[in-house]
């Protein structure tokens, strides 16, 4: 029988009776419809007469937050300790547990994410975020980093079986409906994880990657890939986002990650597939049934390019979202959430929005190039670019590919100890999940 999970269900449990009035910029009407710039002046706004070029920064100031609702959740796990090389990369200015925005830019608008990041998918330019290098809980949004690990090594028509330990999620999580037994092509398993965010979908993905070592040896690719595109913050310990002892990521990492997934036209498609039929298995006894893309930002945001929603009792809500405009795309990335007064993917349309008012030559940092850390025995952040030389450094990409001019040396040997770890630390979550908005 197939498994399905209503977070609207899980919301009225978590937050009955709490309701917070909807700020304009995040109203939950069907199309969502960007927001106009306020006028100099105006509340929100940075002041005229404190203008300084553009490309400049303001830092540390405290982000811009909306009232949440109280609720009750486990202790924030303690992240691990910071390194100071690590908090910089993609430029000094990101290494601010408030916000960071270009200079002259309007004020964001108020969430109730803890951290968030927006960046440009093409030219790597942050254009603002609060706490970008702050630790946080993943969620479903992992599921991206095996998207962008494993789908380069997978074979879409495969035929796979899925197996009992596949099946062996926690119970009361998100899953698309796969059965013991059951045959599916690996496309289909990729559909049921972007989609519906299916765990044991996670878990058959992980462990086709992971080689003989399985789901274990999945992760540990995971870890690695993470290192190499420089989320230096990132540590894996279950390939769905379901909480683990030691698991980590930060929204400067998420929006690496998220650049690499939508850089794959495979990834592109799949994130913005509105249906998939699930195919009946005769052995099992069980019937075909269709799946929808449960992440609104595909129906309700104009040039909305797809992502990832997430949720943990742990973790609270997360998201990844990107959008096309005018040429131009980013991808919002957001950590902590609470889904009032405004659901994770309304708050990331609300920066989407802001950050599309942000001219194409601003940015307060930028997003490194895969590989490009390896090339140096240190995290330490390289001189961003700015305007012109952003773009030519940014030529390289082609059709949501990019070239690096920066060589791919691999996983610094250092990271070894680290990837090990996350096998030792490596257990069942007991949170309950259900990785949707």
């Amino acid at each position: 029988m197939r498994v399905r999970l209503l977070a609207a269900t899980a919301t009225a449990v978590l937050l009955p009776g709490l309701l917070v009035p909807v700020t304009p910029a995040v109203a939950s009407a069907r199309t969502h419809r960007p927001t106009s710039p306020k006028a100099p002046g105006a509340p929100g706004v940075v002041d005229p007469a404190a203008r300084t070029p553009m490309g400049s920064r303001v830092a540390d100031a405290p982000c811009p937050r909306v009232p949440a609702p109280r609720v009750s959740r486990p202790p924030r796990p303690s992240p691990p300790p910071a390194v100071p090389a690590e908090r910089v990369v993609g430029g000094p200015a990101l290494g601010t547990a408030g916000l960071v925005i270009p200079a002259g830019a309007t004020r964001p608008p108020g969430v109730t994410a803890t951290s968030w990041l927006v960046a440009d998918l093409d030219t790597g330019q942050v254009l603002g975020g609060c706490g970008p290098h702050e630790y946080g809980t993943p969620a479903s949004v992992q599921k991206l980093l095996l998207a962008a690990t494993m789908l380069p090594r997978l074979d879409p028509n495969q035929v796979v079986t899925v197996t009992d330990e596949d099946m062996d999620i926690e119970p009361g999580s998100s899953a698309v409906g796969l059965v013991a037994g059951g045959r599916y092509r690996v496309e289909t398993v990729w559909l049921g994880l972007l989609l519906q965010s299916g765990n044991e979908a996670a878990n058959v993905l992980a462990r086709l990657g992971g080689g003989s070592d399985g789901a274990a040896g999945g992760v540990r690719a995971m870890n690695a890939h993470a290192r190499h595109l420089g989320a230096r913050q990132t540590h894996a310990v279950t390939p769905s986002g379901l909480d683990g002892e030691g698991q980590f990521t930060s929204a400067y990492d998420l929006a690496l990650i998220a650049r690499e997934c939508f850089a794959d036209p495979t990834f592109r498609r799949y994130a913005l597939t509105a249906t998939h039929r699930i195919p009946a298995q005769p052995a099992q006894r069980t019937k075909g049934f269709e799946i929808q893309n449960e992440n609104q930002l595909v129906d309700r945001y104009p040039g909305a390019l797809g992502g990832k929603t997430g949720f943990t009792d742990l973790a609270r809500h997360t998201y990844v979202g990107a959008a096309e405009r005018d040429g131009r795309r980013l991808v919002v990335t957001l950590l902590g959430a609470e889904p009032r007064p405004a659901r994770g993917w309304e708050q990331g349309a609300a920066l989407l929005d802001w950050g599309f008012s942000v001219p194409r030559t601003a940015a307060v940092g930028r997003l490194v190039d895969p590989g490009e850390l390896d090339a140096s025995p240190s995290a330490a952040p390289l001189p961003t670019a700015t305007g012109d030389a952003r773009q030519a450094a940014a030529s390289g990409r082609l059709d949501g590919r990019r070239t690096s001019p920066w060589p791919a040396l691999g996983t610094a040997a250092g990271g070894g100890l680290l990837l090990a770890l996350a096998l030792v630390m490596r257990h069942r979550a007991r949170r309950r999940y259900d990785g949707r908005p």
